[in-house]
């Protein structure tokens, strides 16, 4: 049995074209002598079967929710918070455009948590933009603090162009939080445009604004996505789901 998650099947969006292209031919090898491939979404299916003859099935990532769970009222401040790692294609870049054009008429804040290679650029974007006070980089934390920001958040984003699924939206949803992320992704196919989250092209700045300006100007709207978001992730995206739907598969190839 094998399981492939976004990094496993887009191996050179961080290992590089040169690894990349070792990486798959080694993952080549791998799917094709495997049992079943477990795939994270239909997007790293997708990936997947450009190798012939892979047997593949789909277990999306569950939430731990006895750890992200929403709070009975909602945080008096408006915050935006955004968890991933500080590289390019994770869309930091765009999002603190796209704040920096609701921040001043609107009063909120940006929370971005985790770190990377891209830090030092993103703070000096953030100071030509002049949101250098209304934007907070707080590195990396733990799971529980990481739970405990979706928690005092008003409206969670990240607007990555490269996501086999993205668990981190899965953690803000189960937090009852709206969460926007970006069409072609694995969370596409979780989250319903308008429903239970937005959905905004990569790199759509304008789009990503808009987005982020009608959330925190619409309490009713931001209350009724979260709570959508919420069911979602109770009704089919617990880890106690996820644990059934891997039990069975290994059940079922036991013989």
């Amino acid at each position: 049995m094998v399981t492939v998650h976004g990094l496993d099947a887009y191996f050179t969006e961080q290992a590089g074209p040169r690894i990349g292209r070792w990486c798959k031919r080694i993952a080549k090898q791998v799917y094709e002598s495997a049992a079943v491939v477990i795939c994270i979404s239909e997007k790293v299916r997708r990936q997947v079967l450009e190798t012939p003859g892979a047997r593949t099935t789909v277990v999306y990532n569950g939430v731990d929710t006895t750890l992200f769970y929403p709070v009975a009222e909602e945080s008096s401040g408006r915050v935006v918070l955004s968890v991933g790692n500080l590289i390019a294609v994770k869309g930091h870049a765009s999002l603190l455009a796209a704040f920096a054009r609701v921040a001043n008429p609107c009063d909120c804040s940006l929370e971005v948590i985790g770190d990377g290679p891209e830090r030092s650029t993103l703070a000096a974007l953030a100071q030509r933009l002049k949101i250098t006070d209304r934007v907070r980089f707080l590195g990396q934390q733990s799971r529980q603090e990481v739970a405990a920001a979706m928690r005092r958040c008003t409206i969670f984003a990240l607007p990555s162009g490269y996501e086999g699924l993205g668990c981190v939206y899965l953690e803000a949803m189960a937090s009852s939080m709206p969460a926007i992320g970006c069409y072609g992704q694995g969370i596409e196919e979780i989250i319903e445009d308008g429903r239970n989250g937005l959905l905004v092209s990569p790199d759509g700045e304008a789009e990503l604004a808009a987005a982020l300006s009608t959330l925190l100007g619409d309490d009713q709207l931001r209350r009724r996505i979260g709570a959508a978001a919420l069911e979602t992730v109770l009704s089919r995206h617990t880890m106690v789901h996820q644990a059934a739907q891997l039990a069975n598969i290994y059940r079922a190839h036991a013989q």
